[in-house]
């Protein structure tokens, strides 16, 4: 059972509530119901007392798939399994190569310059985007949330022979992995543990993982993190939910300067962008015939919709058949249930 995040009259972050209770309120116009991102949360319309516990996050890290867990000692209120962001190296690799192929052509570009970043203490792009993924989420949860604790499981670079400098400093993972225990610890209390350490709580608690690590799927990823919660807060040791709520990042394409791939006569088209029409993509719709949808793009002045429950693309919609809800932080899935 999932519980029902609250926030106070003058927005601050209070402790869940059950969903009865929440049901009560709003019937007594006590308190004003919203969604943040597709999980279901209340407003209270009256004064109350600032009350909290003490509520950890565990964070389950993982090269294609993410758990996050929020826990306290009595309740587990939510478990979200992410889709790694993994693909902003490559996007940045084909963006330099495209630059540097475009001062052979005539078309516009801009001259080589002097290699001014090599010495500036700086996260490559690929790296800065695949650990801000995880600050992003936990910056949600606590909008949600009175987190207090966040529980890591320290992963370690693959060690490379005779080169110990390489394996400290300069490996994408330890250098991102360093940066994203700075900024948790800006905001909350850091605890890591090690994988081995993990394995050691799933077996004591008789929890079992899924050896299928793209299943959406408590026994995936969530498993981890609900281990990694329980470590930092203790509490029962039988999961009360394990329901997963999946999310993943919106695919928007940004703007190129045209097509890699010339038309019909030479001509290489503009491409990309984050506005369509006046609207910006990955923003929540809802549409007459095909529900809960998002933008995507457009096409000969009307706009391209994709579909939230089937990610099916609905392209060539009109404006006046659908109504603008709230621009979306990232894609999300309905919770499912353990079968």
């Amino acid at each position: 059972m999932n519980f029902v995040p609250v926030k106070s009259k003058d927005g601050k972050v209070l402790m869940p509530t059950h969903p009865n209770k929440a049901g009560m309120l709003i019937k007594k116009g006590l308190a004003t119901p919203y969604w943040s991102n597709g999980i279901f949360c209340i407003r209270l319309n009256y004064e109350t007392t600032e009350y909290t516990q003490d509520i950890v996050v565990g964070v389950d890290p993982g090269s294609k798939k993410e758990g996050f867990t929020v826990k306290s000692e009595s309740h587990t209120f939510l478990n979200v399994q992410a889709d790694a962001h993994n693909k902003v190296g490559k996007k940045v690799a084909k963006r330099r190569e495209l630059r540097r192929s475009r001062r052979s052509r005539k078309c516009p570009n801009r001259k080589k310059k002097n290699h001014n970043l090599s010495n500036r203490n700086r996260l490559p792009a690929g790296t800065r985007a695949r650990w801000h993924w995880k600050i992003r989420i936990l910056d949600w949860l606590s909008k949600l949330y009175p987190i207090t604790h966040v529980c890591v499981e320290d992963i370690k670079a693959r060690p490379k022979q005779y080169q110990k400098k390489w394996n400290q400093s300069f490996s994408p993972l330890e250098v991102g992995k360093e940066w994203f225990y700075g900024e948790i610890r800006k905001k909350w209390d850091l605890l890591t543990i090690q994988g081995y350490e993990t394995k050691d709580i799933r077996d004591r608690l008789g929890l079992n993982k899924s050896k299928d690590k793209m299943s959406e799927s408590f026994e995936a990823h969530c498993v981890d993190s609900w281990c990694l919660a329980y470590h930092a807060i203790g509490g029962d040791t039988i999961v009360d939910n394990a329901s997963v709520f999946c999310i993943a990042p919106i695919p928007i394409q940004r703007r190129n300067l045209h097509r890699e791939v010339p038309k019909k006569g030479g001509v290489r088209h503009r491409y990309g962008g984050t506005r369509c029409l006046g609207f910006t993509k990955g923003t929540l719709v809802k549409s007459i015939k095909w529900g809960l949808c998002w933008i995507s793009g457009h096409q000969n002045g009307k706009i391209n919709l994709t579909q939230m429950s089937t990610k099916k693309q609905r392209p060539m919609q009109k404006q006046e058949s659908f109504r603008i809800l709230r621009r979306l932080n990232f894609k999300y899935k309905v919770a499912t249930s353990p079968s």
